[in-house]
């Protein structure tokens, strides 16, 4: 870009730091009742993916009547629960061009960025935040983990579609555009890391005392960050990166700051005898999570959803993805067949590996089903735990065979605390990935400065009452 604009010193301080509101202290009303008020659950936010695409007409139901009383094969898991189900055909993923070449390296990548990587810097990561590390930076601060990413398989996986980093090809969330996010696979280890120590054990928590070096003005953090956005219009798209990246950064600090107020506030309550505990005494009680002794992918996959409940249940976090699994390597020999899942995704419509490639789609949501039902039949509020959480299954591929990514599978489930219009099929969905993010995350009380990857708008469909 050749035009170039000057700005003053003055004219600078002006943009940074004239109005952009303060949108963790709009998630901060939202996670927290008042005081005397009945407490209302907060929502969570999960994903969990599967790579290579579907069998489409094993997957799509055939009508929106039929959704509810006839699911298709691929659904038939998820029928007790279908009510809390949202599916809509029709979200496009992103076009891949100029990396055609790297569909593999890039269908999880892109799954929760809805970006593409720098064509210009192609081995070393620089893609895009994803939706799950966006929604952990608002909601973290009121959790011991600000999110928790969890996966099958070691993110080990090597290969050279387009000359991409590796790293493209196994992980899914990034902390920045540069930062992916590794994912825990020992569910032994996930545990120890949700309970492995006391809540309070050895922080400033456990004294009502605050030091000087926590009483922080917070602002000139609110010069800093308010009116980035009319600054950001007037900048070429390399410095909007960059003041992008800028203003992340600064929003940690604020939020790490907002998490020191919140914790002080907690813990002067609890010296003061008065309890901060959220939870009713309707609530159902914690899940007990055995980890199994065999090697049966069912059960290793099952204990994984069972600690994502656990860790919702006991709001340790509220952000979480699981990478059921990734490109290439993986078979399923508990369906009767060791053919890795990749090689059978091109199957060129012979019938017998059609047929596999739809038992494994079926198996992969039918563990999505195992968590999800656990969390309807869970208690919470008014409610069940599902009730308040939005949860994600799909894939970053329509289609392995031909690695199609013009309608992605995705399946929803969850209301959202209310935000989500459940129990529905949506056959003629008009949108993108990001699109789809960028809703979640609204719908998931997240607001956003900027759009997810190439979102252009909300899905208004997703809360539209029939």
């Amino acid at each position: 870009m050749n035009r170039k604009f000057r700005m003053t010193r003055r004219s600078c301080l002006k943009g940074i730091g004239a109005s952009l509101a303060l949108p963790l202290l709009e998630t901060m009303g939202w996670a927290d009742a008042d005081m005397g008020k009945t407490y209302k659950p907060p929502v969570r936010l999960g994903f969990m993916y599967m790579p290579h695409g579907v069998i489409m007409d094993q997957f799509w139901p055939a009508t929106e009547e039929s959704f509810l009383s006839s699911p298709p094969p691929a659904l038939e898991s998820l029928r007790p629960v279908l009510s809390q189900c949202l599916l809509m055909k029709g979200i496009s993923g992103v076009p891949i061009a100029p990396f055609n070449g790297a569909p593999h390296a890039l269908e999880l990548s892109t799954w929760l960025t809805a970006a593409l990587p720098d064509a210009n810097r192609r081995n070393q990561i620089q893609i895009g935040i994803s939706a799950d590390q966006i929604a952990a930076n608002y909601v973290g601060f009121l959790t011991s983990l600000p999110s928790l990413e969890l996966a099958t398989m070691p993110q080990t996986h090597k290969e050279n579609q387009e000359g991409l980093n590796e790293g493209y090809y196994t992980h899914c969330s990034f902390r920045s555009a540069t930062q992916p996010v590794p994912a825990e696979i020992n569910p032994r280890n996930v545990l120890n890391r949700l309970f492995g120590k006391s809540k309070y054990a050895g922080s400033s928590l456990t004294s009502s005392r605050v030091s000087q070096a926590d009483t922080l003005d917070r602002k000139m953090l609110d010069l800093v960050i308010g009116g980035a956005k009319e600054l950001r219009r007037k900048l070429p798209q390399g410095d909007q990166h960059k003041l992008d990246e800028y203003l992340d950064s600064v929003r940690s600090v604020e939020r790490r700051i907002a998490a020191m107020e919140h914790r002080q506030k907690e813990a002067a309550l609890e010296v003061g005898g008065v309890s901060v505990s959220k939870r009713n005494d309707s609530d159902s009680p914690p899940i007990e999570v055995k980890i199994p002794d065999g090697d049966k992918r069912s059960e290793y996959m099952q204990v994984m959803c069972d600690l994502n409940v656990l860790a919702f249940q006991t709001d340790t976090t509220r952000v979480s993805t699981y990478i059921g699994s990734t490109p290439n390597g993986v078979s399923y020999p508990e369906l009767g067949f060791k053919d890795e899942h990749h090689s059978q995704t091109h199957h060129e419509n012979k019938p017998e590996q059609v047929d596999k490639v739809a038992k494994i789609t079926a198996f992969n949501i039918a563990q999505f089903a195992y968590m999800v039902k656990k969390m309807h039949s869970l208690r919470e509020g008014e409610g069940t735990l599902l009730d308040n959480c939005i949860m994600m299954w799909g894939s970053g591929l329509e289609d392995g065979n031909h690695h199609r990514r013009d309608n992605l599978p995705f399946i929803l489930a969850g209301k959202g605390g209310g935000s989500i219009n459940t129990g529905r099929f949506l056959p003629n969905t008009k949108g993108n990935q990001g699109d789809l993010l960028t809703t979640l995350l609204a719908c998931a009380g997240v607001p956003l400065d900027r759009p997810v990857g190439i979102a252009t708008k909300q899905m208004k469909e997703m809360t539209a009452k029939l």
